[in-house]
């Protein structure tokens, strides 16, 4: 390839340098490592957390969720009878859910929070009456470990 106008051969080192670029770029996104996930910054504390009986009779608990694909707390226990579920996302990015996992617990609970965007918090209210450990998931993100358990006291 000659330089137009001038007749001279094209210089190469700049296409070597490209190439070269290419071929790093390339093997960078081949490594076998498990993606980085940011650490949880949460810690229960005030009303996350904290089974606590309403003037109604429901067995009230809040978690909480934001940017680091966690559930806090991931496990909690209630007594059979009524519930008053709220998820709080304290995220400033991360949309999230809240669902039983399917096919999972001793019995079905299809009260879900399908959307929670960052700054909101929701609430479901059901009945359990069955004991045992019930799955939950943000079903968006339980790939990276977005899951916990509430168990039923026998």
């Amino acid at each position: 390839m000659r330089v137009p106008g001038s007749g001279r051969p094209a210089p190469r080192g700049g296409l070597l340098a490209g190439l070269l670029l290419v071929v790093l770029v390339a093997l960078g996104g081949c490594g076998n490592s498990e993606p980085t996930l940011p650490e949880a910054t949460r810690s229960a504390g005030g009303d996350v957390g904290s089974v606590s009986t309403a003037a109604d009779g429901f067995q009230e608990i809040t978690l909480e969720t934001g940017d680091d694909y966690v559930f806090t707390p991931d496990t909690f226990t209630v007594a059979p009878g009524q519930v008053r579920l709220t998820v709080r996302n304290t995220a400033d990015q991360l949309t999230h859910n809240f669902v039983f996992t399917a096919d999972t617990g001793p019995v079905p609970i299809a009260e879900k929070i399908p959307v929670l965007a960052p700054g909101e918090s929701k609430t479901i209210e059901f009945t359990v009456s069955a004991p045992g450990d019930y799955p939950f998931e943000c079903s968006f993100h339980a790939a990276l470990g977005q899951v916990g358990t509430m168990t039923v006291s026998g």
